[in-house]
This record gives structure tokens, C-alpha cells and sequence, in this order.
């Protein structure tokens, strides 16, 4: 596949060549770098799909990886992976800061080398690789770009997070799964942070936790009901 290099960027061109995947339309990818501080046209769409696109690349290559793991150890070793902090880091290494396009106040408070910001971009870039070259072409450009941490995986150590943890604790016990619901929402759309409540009903058990995802405030809330049953 050759991409129309012409209408690219000498930063945007390299940063093809750094992906490894040349886009036969190089609008796709310029969307994929646009954020909503600079133009209408951003990057959001394409970070929604890609989120998706993501996990199913990563699912479909920890399933062939690990023949012998059941549904929870795969599901484990996904989130170990599929993660802002370790997104954010791949995106440094594709220097996606340096492509980015950002409005002036974004890129006068460091929005280039902001983790939320990072991930969000290289989900999106990944949304625009499967619209561009479809699902074999995007799973062999994950595949590539989180080589180092798929070979580093080790099942017998990827802890259990907050949520799994809690939830397993509650089932042992033969008591029914907590609730979350979204209780807050707040800041703009590319750096909101979400207010989560975690209810065990049936131990009269109501925690909250806030982060930058509604994943992230999930986990804390789940967190936070951990340290409140391990207390006497």
C-alpha cells in the first residue's frame, strides 16, 4: 500500500515510517492527529473506534500467544496492556507528540507530552489504520508497537486489579457483584475527570472514586471498598 506522502507533513511522514503502515489516505491520519482544541475535525471518532479496534487486536493476540490461560488470566493480561500509562508510553516512543496538532492554549500547557492526550491520539491513529488498511493490517501494526511489553508478559505476575479482586472477594462469599454509576462528569471534553460510586447493597457498603477515566474512578472506588472490608 503507498500513501500519498505529498499532502503530509516531513513530522507526519516520519512518524508513518515509525508506525510502520503507510496510509493509502493520509486525511485518515491527519484526523487521527487533529485534537478538538484546533479544529472541529478532530481525533475523537477515531479514538472511540480505536479503543475498540485495540482490544480486539490485543485479544485476538494474547488468545494465539497463550493457548492454556482461561477467560480471566487473558482478560488480565489485556488491561496490563490496554492502559493509559503504558498507551502513553508507546505514543512516546512514536514521538505522536511531535505530529499532534493542538490549539494554542493546549500547546502552551504541554498538551504534546500529556499521557490523557497521548493515549487518546494513539487509539485514534489505531481507529485510522482500520479504516485504511482493515482488521489483519491494524492487528500487525499493534502487534509491532506493543512488541516489548507482549514479550515481557508473564501471567504468573500480572496482579488482579481493584475490581476483580473485589468482585471474586464478593462472589466467595456468595454475595451479589457491586454497583458503579457515574455520579460526576466535569471539565472539558479532552481532560475530564469522573466521579464513581461502588455499592454493595447487601453490605450496606458505598465508596467513591474519582479519575481521569471512568475506568480509572471505577478502579478506586472498587479500591477503596477493599481497604474498607479489610478494616475490623
Amino acid at each position: 500500500m503507498r500513501a500519498n506522502l505529498q499532502r503530509l507533513s516531513k513530522a507526519q511522514t516520519e512518524l508513518c515510517h515509525r508506525l510502520g503502515y503507510a496510509f493509502a489516505d493520509p486525511a485518515l491520519l491527519e484526523r487521527a492527529l487533529t485534537h478538538r482544541s484546533h479544529s472541529s475535525n478532530h481525533y475523537e471518532r477515531l479514538e472511540f473506534l480505536g479503543d475498540s479496534v485495540l482490544s480486539f487486536a490485543v485479544s485476538a493476540e494474547l488468545y494465539d500467544r497463550f493457548p492454556e490461560l482461561a477467560e480471566g488470566e487473558l482478560t488480565r493480561l489485556r488491561a496490563s496492556l490496554v492502559k493509559q500509562d503504558t498507551l502513553a508510553q508507546v505514543a512516546r516512543q512514536l514521538a505522536v507528540g511531535e505530529s499532534l496538532l493542538l490549539g494554542g492554549g493546549e500547546m502552551k500547557s504541554g498538551g504534546f507530552d500529556r499521557d490523557s492526550i497521548l493515549a487518546d491520539a494513539l487509539e485514534a491513529l489505531i481507529g485510522a489504520v482500520f479504516l485504511d488498511g482493515g482488521a489483519v493490517a491494524v492487528r500487525a501494526v499493534v502487534v509491532r508497537l506493543f512488541h516489548e511489553y507482549l514479550e515481557q508478559l508473564d501471567p504468573r505476575t500480572i496482579p488482579k486489579d481493584p475490581k476483580t479482586t473485589l468482585q471474586e472477594r464478593l462472589q466467595k462469599q456468595a454475595l451479589a457483584t457491586p454497583v458503579y454509576s457515574l455520579l460526576e462528569a466535569s471539565g472539558d471534553a479532552h481532560n475530564q475527570t469522573f466521579v464513581v460510586e461502588c455499592q454493595i447493597a447487601e453490605l450496606s457498603l458505598c465508596t467513591r472514586g474519582e479519575g481521569s477515566t471512568r475506568r480509572a474512578a471505577e478502579q478506586q472506588a472498587a479500591q477503596q471498598a477493599l481497604a474498607q472490608l479489610a478494616t475490623p
